[in-house]
């Protein structure tokens, strides 16, 4: 799957003209199939990439994007057209990922390639996560490394924190419906995100703390 770090474009003025997501999916559910294929190619690479921030590698990433759609396509009667689509893709895509994660005997640790690039104030910035740190390493880092070292954070984070911090502050979902895909009251979405980034920075400082006395 090609890898891409630009910014993700409106779903609405992508593939598939003036069509919404929702839109498509009516369109799919009534026989016509490449609306379905217009919603893939719409979703690949933002999907894709939550998925390997989320899982930490790329085959699994594949495979639980390929299950996701299926699902999309299996449960394509289901969807109410009332919702948004997005929410719903992402609940699925999440549901699939923590399977798979409990599934496995250990955690992957492999680095994520991905890039902050929060626009939405109900979700906060990215700057949030780095004030709650007393202390950063003297010498500057340069984009790259300063990146890898966010993404091996993140990557350390328990898994129901992880999530939290990836549809926040990578995905700018807003509050309510992070609380719709993690299926959890709102108010635990803002505490446990609070928790999210407070670990973040503890993690973050310890890391620092570590580089600094080698």
């Amino acid at each position: 799957m090609a890898q891409d770090s630009t910014p993700i474009a409106s779903t609405q003025s992508a593939a598939g003209g003036d069509r919404s997501d929702e839109q498509l999916i009516i369109d799919y559910r009534h026989g016509n199939r490449p609306a379905f294929t217009i919603l893939v190619s719409r979703y690949e690479r933002e999907l894709y990439h939550f998925l390997v921030r989320f899982l930490g590698d790329r085959a699994a990433a594949e495979d639980v994007f390929q299950e996701t759609f299926l699902q999309v396509h299996q449960s394509a009667d289901q969807f109410d057209p009332q919702r948004r689509f997005r929410p719903w893709l992402f609940t699925i895509a999440a549901n699939k990922a923590r399977d798979l994660v409990r599934s496995q005997a250990r955690r992957p640790t492999n680095p994520l390639q991905a890039s902050i690039n929060p626009t939405d104030d109900d979700s906060g910035e990215y700057l949030d996560l780095m004030q709650a740190v007393e202390s950063f390493p003297e010498a500057p880092l340069e984009h790259r490394e300063l990146q890898q070292a966010v993404q091996k954070t993140v990557m350390s984070m328990p898994d129901h924190l992880r999530e939290i911090l990836l549809l926040s502050y990578f995905h700018q979902f807003p509050y309510k419906q992070i609380s719709d895909i993690l299926d959890i009251p709102l108010g635990t979405v803002k505490s446990r995100l609070h928790a999210a980034v407070a670990h973040f920075a503890e993690r973050w400082k310890t890391m620092n703390h570590s580089q600094s006395a080698s």
